[in-house]
C-alpha cells in the first residue's frame, strides 16, 4: 500500500476524535454518567448509563489505539491491517453513538457523529479499493 496522504489524515482524525473523547470519559467519569442519565432518562438505557459509557470507552479508545498503530503501520511497512481495524471499529463505534443519540431524541448531536462517519466510510473505501 503506497502512504497515501488521505488515509493518514483521515486516521489522525479517528485518533484524535477517540483518544481524547475517551480521555475525558476516564478524568471526568462522573461528570459524564451524571449527564448521560438526564440524556437518556426517557430510553431502555436509562438504567445501564455506567455499562453503556464503559462499553463506548473501550470501542474510543481501542479506535483511537488502532488509528496511531495504522499511521505507523503505514510509514514502516506499507501495511493496511490496522487502519483497516481502525476504519471498521471507528465505523462501529460511530453506530453506536449514532444509535445513542437517535435513541435520545438529540438530532443535532446525530448529525455531528455523521460528519466523523463520512471520512471514517471514505478511509474504508480507499483502503478496499487500495488492495
Amino acid at each position: 500500500m503506497i502512504p497515501q496522504p488521505a488515509n493518514v489524515m483521515i486516521l489522525a482524525l479517528l485518533a484524535i476524535t477517540f483518544i481524547q473523547s475517551g480521555y475525558d470519559k476516564v478524568v471526568d467519569w462522573k461528570g459524564n454518567v451524571e449527564w448521560l442519565k438526564g440524556h437518556f432518562s426517557k430510553t431502555f438505557i436509562k438504567n445501564n448509563v455506567p455499562q453503556a459509557l464503559f462499553l463506548i470507552l473501550i470501542l474510543e479508545v481501542l479506535s483511537g489505539a488502532f488509528a496511531v498503530i495504522g499511521v505507523i503501520e503505514i510509514f514502516v511497512n506499507e501495511g493496511d491491517q490496522f487502519p483497516l481495524l481502525a476504519g471498521i471499529l471507528s465505523a462501529v463505534t460511530l453506530l453506536f453513538l449514532l444509535l445513542g443519540q437517535r435513541m435520545a431524541k438529540d438530532y443535532d448531536g446525530a448529525r455531528t457523529i455523521v460528519i466523523y462517519f463520512i471520512p471514517t466510510v471514505l478511509l474504508l473505501y480507499m483502503l478496499h479499493s487500495a488492495a
